[in-house]
């Protein structure tokens, strides 16, 4: 885990505690671990890896995760100024996933979301209009048990 995910962590950490009037005891923290997905939504209207791959994304059922993407700008966008789009769906039945519809902005953004708790294929499409190539922006995701 980054020294930037484990200090927004620790800062939810603080912030939950402090909603229900409690402080967590010295010694009594425990650390959680995150899965950083790195990904970017390029101007080519297709997801990369960083390097410039295709993503593979594999995810542990109800695992907590990072997503960071960078989102560059393909030939359109929508009104409220989102280039992209990154929803996740189920592979067998198309049904999006709660919590992962995400609007992204020029730049790099970070996400904090929740695996999804069924094991098996998933997708992600991007909901916004970038180009005449945007049908083809699309990944798989594989959650594990």
């Amino acid at each position: 885990m980054t020294g930037r995910a484990r200090v927004q962590l620790w800062g939810m950490v603080l912030t939950a505690a402090a909603a229900l009037g409690t402080h967590p005891a010295q010694g009594q923290i425990h650390q959680v671990e995150v899965h950083v997905i790195e990904v970017v939504a390029d101007k080519d209207s297709r997801y990369k890896s960083p390097d410039g791959g295709k993503p593979e994304i594999t995810l542990k059922a109800g695992e907590q995760v990072l997503l960071r993407v960078s989102a560059r700008k393909a030939k359109s966008w929508n009104r409220d100024g989102s280039i992209h789009g990154f929803t996740l769906l189920r592979a067998v039945d198309r049904t999006k996933v709660p919590g992962w519809n995400l609007l992204l902005r020029p730049g790099q953004q970070e996400f904090q979301l929740t695996a999804p708790a069924d094991p098996g294929e998933y997708v992600v499409v991007c909901t916004v209009i970038c180009s005449e190539d945007h049908e083809g922006m699309n990944m798989k995701v594989l959650v594990v048990p």
